[in-house]
């Protein structure tokens, strides 16, 4: 049996279609008319993506994290910048703890492994004076005299 909040088709984005996190690349940001049908029109700004066929409608948390995350508070610059949409279950509406749609910065990848330090290996031609290591470690008590 279906859940409630899956009976309802929607315009907009809705805190199930993004799950636990979506990577998605923002398109731009326009208003919309987010009124039930019927009502009298009330529009909204909202993001679309490049990924999504829905757009989010903004509320003011998000507008300011995407502003932060961007490094713009003007929506133009936003354009092609990449950001997460995930599902955080302590937004509230309203006074009650509903969950909702939240926007964070994308996870920075790690940086390629540094190449693997190459082992050389030497021969007593390499190691100036070698010749010497026979007398020289029993001397130093390093090795003991074989005659």
């Amino acid at each position: 049996m279906p859940k409630i909040s899956e009976m309802r088709e929607s315009k907009f984005l809705k805190k199930e279609d993004v799950g636990t996190g979506a990577l998605v690349t923002i398109a731009g940001c326009q208003q919309y008319n987010v009124a039930m049908e019927g009502a009298p029109s009330e529009h909204k700004w909202c993001l679309t993506f490049n990924e999504l066929e829905k757009p989010l409608v903004l509320n003011g948390t998000n507008t300011q994290m995407c502003a932060q995350i961007c490094g713009s508070d003007d929506t133009d610059d936003w354009t092609g910048k990449r950001i997460v949409l995930y599902t955080d279950p302590n937004v509230s509406y309203q006074g009650k703890l509903v969950g909702g749609i939240r926007i964070r910065a994308p996870k920075k990848s790690a940086p390629p492994p540094k190449p693997a330090a190459t082992v050389q290996e030497l021969s007593d031609e390499d190691i100036p004076f070698a010749w010497l290591m026979p007398f020289v470690l029993p001397a130093l008590g390093l090795l003991p005299l074989v005659l």
